[in-house]
């Protein structure tokens, strides 16, 4: 028989959720024992295993050598020893080389393992092994189902999916302890999160990412939000190529851009004949995604009846196509995106409440480039050279001064703002035949200077105006409340809208 965890792990959607989220707990460990305590726990209770081996291995500890850290569940001392043997041959040696899951319904008839003195000697059944980290510097030995058959194909899934947390998490305990951490916070995170498209090395970004790389491997719904421009988009991208179903295709669908009476047609197909004008049958995104991420950008846009549809497939995964009564498996991983406050909305009746706990299983918020004004100067310096080759023409750098007019400048509409800007920028200097983009290039009002940074009172002027407009738009420019929050007369602040040449937008 089967463990009640086990059974329940494979039958139930929301023991599934539930290990995930466990799995997201494990980044709250502060050094690899307690790491490899909650982590054994976690994945015993989710695979019903009779056995359970980890370890984690030092860079200079060698295989046949005691790890420093380790944890085992149901093992007796020579059933620990006869794990470790096989980590310079058998099923572990094979794991760690290979650096993938290593899966036998019985170890003991398997040809390629048969014939070992540690599964001879133990009779070893059914087998789960995976590497941990990449390179490999631990691994996860799962023996022994409660039933005595194979295990399931959903525990193989979890055991990869388990590894893949557990070695991101150790891995920085392990260099934090070493003293091994950059000063640059996201150099350690992209060691495991491919994301070269995501530029900027801040404190609110190394956050973003460390959220994103903590929930790519895991298949549960991510919500991304923030302000319109902050790179939504580009961020779920980055989560889809860092997840299990990388290969697959990315399919994404602003739903704030199609009319709604088009809206389910366009999510989940319709058949011929389904409405006027439908002479085939046309597959949705749900199923161009397949196997692959759904990318609902705007989602906060959805009706009402839309938002049902989207829970049914994430409740039940699958749906119905436009006239069809035949439901269809959903195979798809699903991260939606929006600039609303969605919890406003459900208070509102304007969203629902169960559609929003699904969507946000973990939800990640962009910060606004004035929480990130350090990563200003390179993305800048980015699209600088991304627009020059798009464009087929000489390379342009930025100079310090554009640099530093950028930094200190508002951008409303964020990093598509500021990348419009540079672009247009990067034209104006190629017409002039200039060398560099300066300053005047990408803000066009501005004076023509040399390449000297602002002075100090320049800054101070720059850092002023913006702190009024930041002020003025919070207060959607009512000069009473501007003036008490900025704690000045209103003839004072009516002098330096005057001198800074601020305007009540029209």
């Amino acid at each position: 028989m089967a463990s009640a965890d086990q059974t329940r792990a494979e039958n139930d959607p929301a023991a599934e959720r539930d290990f995930y989220l466990r799995l997201l707990e494990l980044v709250a460990a502060e050094d690899p024992e307690p790491l490899l305590a909650s982590a054994l726990t976690t994945i015993v209770s989710a695979s019903g295993a009779r056995m359970v081996y980890l370890e984690l291995r030092e860079p200079d500890d060698l295989r046949d050598g005691p790890p420093r850290y380790w944890k085992a569940h149901g093992c007796t001392d020579d059933d620990v020893a006869a794990i470790r043997a096989s980590i310079s041959r058998g099923i572990v040696a094979r794991a760690l080389d290979e650096g993938r899951l290593i899966a036998t319904p019985s170890a003991v008839e398997d040809p390629e393992y048969r014939d070992q003195p540690s599964v001879l000697r133990n009779a070893i059944q059914a087998v789960l092994c995976a590497p941990i980290g990449k390179p490999a510097f631990g691994v996860v030995y799962l023996q022994g189902t409660q039933a005595g058959d194979a295990f399931p194909a959903r525990n193989r899934e979890a055991v990869e999916v388990f590894a893949r947390q557990l070695g991101i998490v150790a891995d920085r305990l392990l260099r934090q302890r070493d003293g091994l951490q950059d000063g640059d916070a996201t150099v350690e995170i992209r060691r495991h999160f491919r994301c070269d498209d995501l530029v900027g090395r801040s404190p609110a970004f190394a956050r973003v990412l460390r959220e994103a790389a903590q929930v790519a491997p895991l298949p549960i719904t991510v919500l991304l939000t923030g302000p319109t421009g902050t790179g939504k988009s580009a961020l779920a991208r980055a989560i889809a190529s860092n997840s299990a179903r990388a290969s697959g295709p990315f399919v994404d669908l602003n739903c704030a851009a199609i009319p709604e009476a088009l809206l389910e047609g366009e999510l989940f197909g319709a058949e011929a004949g389904a409405y006027t004008g439908a002479t085939r049958k046309m597959p949705g995104k749900v199923a161009a995604a397949r196997g692959g991420t759904l990318f609902l950008d705007e989602v906060g846009e959805l009706s009402l009846a839309a938002q049902a549809k989207l829970l049914q497939l994430l409740q039940e995964r699958r749906y119905y196509p436009l006239g069809s009564s035949s439901p269809v498996a959903a195979d798809v991983r699903v991260i939606s995106a929006t600039n609303k406050d969605l919890k406003a909305l459900v208070a509102k009746n304007a969203f629902r409440e169960d559609l929003y706990y699904r969507l946000a299983v973990l939800p990640i918020r962009l910060p606004s480039l004035d929480e990130r004004r350090d990563d200003i100067p390179a993305i800048v310096e980015r699209c600088c050279v991304e627009t020059c080759a798009r464009l087929e023409i000489e390379a342009v750098r930025p100079t310090r001064r554009a640099l530093w007019a950028c930094r200190e400048a508002p951008w409303p509409g964020q990093v598509r703002e500021l990348a419009n800007a540079v672009e247009a920028g990067v034209a104006r200097a190629a017409f002039e035949r200039a060398k560099a983009l300066d300053e005047h290039h990408l803000f066009p009002s501005a004076p023509r200077e040399d390449d000297a940074p602002p002075t100090f009172r320049e800054m101070t002027m720059r850092s002023q105006k913006r702190h009024i407009e930041d002020a003025l738009a919070r207060h959607a420019w009512n000069i009473k409340r501007t003036a008490e929050e900025l704690d000045m007369s209103r003839q004072h602040l009516y002098d330096l809208l005057a001198a800074f040449g601020l305007r009540r937008p029209e």
